[in-house]
């Protein structure tokens, strides 16, 4: 075991999340203490430091980076929120502040999974971890504490440190487990969970579920912590269904697995068979045979693969109780399975974990009817959830003795019928391996993004990600919580599995609760994104709603023709006016005209007036329409477009520009990256899902002696409200309303300006 990279206690057991009613500073210093612990405590199942610098995913990070960036996001977190006066490691926070998520399934590997980027050593990170930990107790120490700790607190952010690092607890545990199995060990105190439970499950009924209304979305007032998209409220109706009582068992997924399910085209989607192609897969990813299948790891462990059968007395039967295994199958099969650890016979009763796409081609499989679940369909699989009493009582998280494989109670899943039912009928709802459902990632209707943490959730609300509920064995605090709702590309492994269902309306059609995005996304580099259906829609009328991230509107083709009139098609139009502004501005600065950066750069104009005066521009957009157009106008000094009219437009760039001193990046927030500019400015506001989240960076990434213009065309912007946003770290030194051309005629403009205290 690699205990050296411990800066607390080695420990497998989980808390209780926080009640943040009346929460103690104590139990918040023991929750962080016991989150900190456990996230170090699985990277001690690496049997080396070489291990850290391994990618065990092509589409990932090496590890070392996991390990380093929870404790990086929470340095971030607590500067946004006030909690935190100095960084402790710029470069640290910087670099471990964002990970990678991939926009296919046969995405290139990022350039730091290469091998050509120098990541810091694991003694380098170990010494910051501890850093971080010491700054944390201290924070906590120090710090009054209101209670309630509501969203709108600066303790909230330290609780999302928490719960983020609990997220990557799960995900680097995926990590990890697909790593080689010589590579890993299995820590002092970790605890399979038995193979059966009484009898063999070889039936799994189908459980049918009446007609009735269910609510999601957790309320505002209820007093735990929460991520932005469990909040609002839908009330739907779920016609009669039925489903599954069990998830789908690694031995009922065998017989699809032997009946050719992997080499049968008819029974995958488009998308699902494309995927299947490139990955070469023939059986669920923690399975193992012996035909070398690709294993899908990155860099130096590309050409590896899992599938090599391991002698027989490296393999854990029954005769390894001591190890938590009893009762081995004896089911004949090639196949065997890996746990987190070891290579053990493949267990018949607890859940198959797969992707998205591998449980849809089981579904077909099964018979055109079937499908998964809907997220409203399986509320109603729970049973009463006391909706109404807000209290943590009424979560199953908080409940002294839990009733399902949660909160780490094994170190693996369990046999699917070793907890109780729910009153509906249902086993493992809750915990063992998250479950794949039917709808999209979306907001709850009232949805808001929250302030230190404004991306969290909001660009994935793009079609190309499905919910999984319910969270697996090793989820814990908000993640076990039964208002969680995650979500992954399709393609994505995680402890993640499903149950089948099918509908039961008899009469009419009846429009099914599961909800689809209907919202154009654009992305740099692949263009409009195809949104496909899984589900027959000449059997069902599917609901179709837009994104609830109101920023992807502004990907549509006619939006981006009516900002490129805006920009470029009028005399001091807002772009221009603003920008010249800000190069006026230079002339105070005392350190020279060196860098700027433009936060809702749109398709650049502003950008190219700002290289007239600036060294180095920085266009920052998160409309990847926007960001493309912009790059092209770049490259060619100018765009010839038709509009939908039919009219051609034509976009020249002077001599006086210099394009090539401009940087556009489409960034869905203010990460470290952007670095620090003589000026900082400021216009997309209205455009924005949280304005505050992005104020609130302003300071940092103006220099001490630079200033930072906050701009806009129109009124939705109250400012009133930037007084006490920018005025902790920011000095208001001019007001003034700017006038500007536009379809309209002459308009005004908005233009503050602010200097670092």
């Amino acid at each position: 075991m690699l205990t050296k990279i411990l800066t607390g206690q080695l420990t497998f057991t989980s808390l209780k999340p926080l009640d943040l009613s009346r929460c103690t500073k104590q139990q918040l210093q023991d929750y962080f203490i016991n989150t900190y612990d456990l996230y170090e405590s699985l990277f001690t199942s690496l049997k080396d430091e070489t291990a850290f610098y391994k990618c065990p995913d092509r589409l990932r990070l090496p590890l070392i980076f996991y390990f380093a960036h929870t404790a990086a996001v929470y340095v971030n977190k607590l500067m946004l929120a006030g909690m935190l006066k100095e960084r402790i490691n710029l470069e640290f926070e910087t670099m471990f502040e964002t990970g990678v998520d991939e926009m296919s399934w046969d995405d290139t590997e990022n350039y730091r999974m290469g091998g050509s980027y120098k990541w810091p050593s694991v003694d380098d990170v170990v010494a910051y971890r501890c850093s971080v930990r010491n700054m944390i107790l201290k924070v906590i120490e120090d710090t009054p504490l209101d209670l309630p700790v509501t969203m709108e607190s600066s303790w909230w952010a330290l609780v999302m440190g928490m719960e983020h690092e609990r997220i990557h607890l799960e995900t680097s545990s995926v990590l990890i487990r697909q790593l080689p199995v010589d590579m890993v060990t299995k820590p002092d105190g970790w605890v399979y969970g038995p193979i059966k439970c009484g009898e063999p499950v070889k039936d799994n009924p189908l459980v049918k579920v009446n007609g009735q209304e269910v609510t999601l979305g957790k309320p505002d007032s209820f007093p735990s912590y929460g991520w932005d998209n469990e909040y609002g409220e839908l009330k739907c109706f779920v016609p009669p269904f039925e489903a599954s009582k069990y998830p789908v068992t690694n031995h009922q997924f065998l017989k699809f697995v032997e009946d050719g399910g992997y080499l049968k085209k008819e029974f995958w989607s488009k998308e699902g068979w494309q995927w299947l192609q490139y990955r070469r897969a023939k059986h669920p990813t923690f399975w193992i045979c012996s035909e070398g299948c690709k294993s899908g790891c990155g860099s130096d462990l590309s050409t590896y693969s899992h599938c090599q059968l391991p002698s027989q007395d490296t393999v854990i039967t029954e005769k390894h109780e001591e190890s938590g295994f009893q009762n081995g199958s004896s089911s004949q099969t090639k196949y065997m399975y890996r746990a987190m650890f070891d290579v053990i016979a493949l267990p018949m009763n607890w859940p198959v974990e797969c992707n998205y796409h591998e449980a849809k081609a089981f579904c077909c499989w099964l018979g055109a009817d079937y499908r998964l679940p809907g997220e409203a369909e399986h509320h109603a699989m729970r049973g009463l959830q006391d909706s109404e009493r807000l209290e943590t009582s009424s979560d199953i998280i908080y409940n002294d003795k839990i009733e399902a494989n949660l909160n780490f109670q094994y170190g693996s899943s369990t046999p699917v019928n070793m907890y109780p039912a729910t009153e509906a009928g249902f086993c493992d709802v809750f915990g063992n391996i998250w479950e794949w459902v039917e709808d999209h990632f979306n907001g709850l209707p009232g949805f808001r993004s929250n302030k230190f943490y404004d991306d969290f959730s909001s660009p994935c609300f793009d079609g190309q990600h499905n919910i999984i509920l319910g969270g697996s064995w090793i989820s814990t605090g908000d993640e076990a919580s039964r208002f969680a709702r995650f979500a992954f590309r399709r393609h994505f492994f995680q402890h993640s599995g499903f149950r089948v269902a099918r509908s039961l309306a008899e009469n009419e059609p009846t429009k099914l609760p599961i909800r689809l995005i209907s919202s154009e996304v654009f992305v740099v580099g692949f263009g409009v994104q195809d949104v496909p259906e899984f589900i027959d829609e000449n059997k069902r009328d599917l609901i179709r709603v837009p994104s609830t991230n109101t920023q992807f509107a502004y990907d549509m083709r006619a939006v981006l023709e009516g900002i490129l009139d805006l920009e470029f098609g009028y005399r001091d139009g807002f772009a221009d006016v603003v920008a010249n502004l800000c190069n006026s501005y230079t002339r105070f600065f005392k350190t020279g005209t060196s860098s700027v950066v433009h936060l809702g750069s749109g398709t650049g104009r502003a950008a190219f007036e700002l290289s007239k005066v600036f060294n180095k521009v920085l266009g920052v957009e998160y409309s990847g329409r926007f960001v493309n157009t912009a790059l092209k106008i770049q490259k060619k000094h100018g765009l010839s477009f038709v509009c939908d009219d039919g009219e051609s437009r034509e976009i020249t760039l002077d001599e006086s520009y210099n394009p090539e001193s401009i940087d556009f990046k489409q960034l869905t927030w203010i990460p470290n990256e952007v670095g620090s500019h003589d000026l900082t400015l400021i216009t997309n506001m209205s455009r924005l899902l949280n304005p505050t989240a992005w104020l609130l960076r302003l300071w940092e990434i103006t220099q001490p002696d630079g200033i930072a213009v906050v701009a806009s065309d129109n009124c939705i912007w109250d400012y009133q409200k930037l007084q006490p946003i920018l005025s902790k770290k920011l000095k208001c030194v001019s007001t003034q309303e700017v006038p500007f051309g536009g379809p309209a005629g002459e308009n005004v403009a908005m233009v503050t300006v602010w200097k670092r205290i």
